[in-house]
């Protein structure tokens, strides 16, 4: 699958001494629009996206901390609070607000908490496969006794210490990878997808961008309330994306709606946890009528 023109822009902001990556689409003169990937992800995972929005927005995609060409944080510091700052950085030093935001998972759940933080900041908001902070299969996880996630998160940390980063051989074998993660994908997607998310090591393997202690799971959680409580302070119109065959359960069933002033929910038939990807053409309409 082609992007197409415009090629885009590389540029950095900078966080806590974290020199972090943005992919510039054009078009300053334009209404910003931030797109905001997920765990385990980059920002270029967002390209046909921004190529069908980049006409009517300024497009910016940034990698976060640990992730795509951004740098890795000393001392592996990648709790949900650091990629909030990380998000009020950018939106500061590049001077975006108010800004429109559409984000996926991780991103979804940082830009969440972004928005009920800074309400008069974002204009409007699309969240993708991004409420699990809210979601009993994680919650539930949360709540284990202190102790235990201490313990369970140090040992997360022992075990990446000593754990080299698979290396594949050949690209094809991390595209391999890529289309097992996420069956959904067509083989030009899984490449393109893949040439922007791995690294080639002076031996000629190849290994994912991301920082692997992204895996540990930090024990300093938001509580339920506190989850919630910034929720109801974010001010804009909301859209809550579920992917209809995604593992994940979807935020109105759950009844999550209840949290938000102003937001709604809608599910995309036949994608998994990646919509933007899944269902390509359902998502962009599903976009652009709620940005419209």
């Amino acid at each position: 699958m082609s992007t197409g023109n415009p090629a885009p822009t590389s540029r950095f902001v900078t966080s806590q001494r974290l020199r972090l990556h943005v992919t510039d689409w054009g078009n300053p003169e334009a209404p910003p629009l931030l797109l905001v990937h997920g765990g385990r992800d980059h920002g270029r995972s967002w390209d046909w996206v921004a190529q069908a929005l980049h006409s009517d927005f300024r497009v910016l995609a940034p990698d976060l901390r640990g992730h795509g060409d951004s740098d890795w944080a000393v001392g592996s510091s990648y709790g949900i609070a650091e990629l909030v700052h990380d998000l009020d950085q950018l939106v500061r030093q590049e001077g975006l607000a108010p800004v429109t935001i559409v984000a996926h998972s991780l991103g979804g759940a940082t830009s969440l908490l972004y928005a009920g933080l800074f309400p008069e900041t974002v204009r409007r908001m699309v969240v993708v496969e991004g409420t699990w902070q809210l979601d009993p299969a994680f919650t539930t996880r949360s709540r284990k006794p202190i102790e235990e996630r201490m313990l369970g998160w140090m040992d997360q940390l022992r075990e990446l210490e000593t754990r080299r980063p698979r290396a594949y051989r050949t690209l094809d074998e991390a595209v391999e990878r890529m289309q097992r993660e996420n069956p959904h994908l067509s083989p030009e997607q899984a490449h393109y997808l893949t040439e922007h998310g791995v690294r080639r090591r002076e031996d000629g393997t190849y290994t994912w961008k991301f920082d692997h202690h992204i895996r540990a799971i930090a024990p300093n959680r938001f509580a339920d309330e506190e989850v919630a409580a910034l929720w109801s302070r974010i001010a804009c119109p909301v859209l809550l994306v579920h992917g209809g065959a995604s593992r994940h359960a979807d935020p109105a069933a759950l009844g999550l709606l209840a949290h938000f002033r102003d937001a709604r929910a809608v599910a995309i038939a036949g994608a998994g946890h990646w919509p933007h990807h899944d269902r390509l053409e359902e998502f962009l309409a599903v976009v652009r009528d709620f940005l419209a």
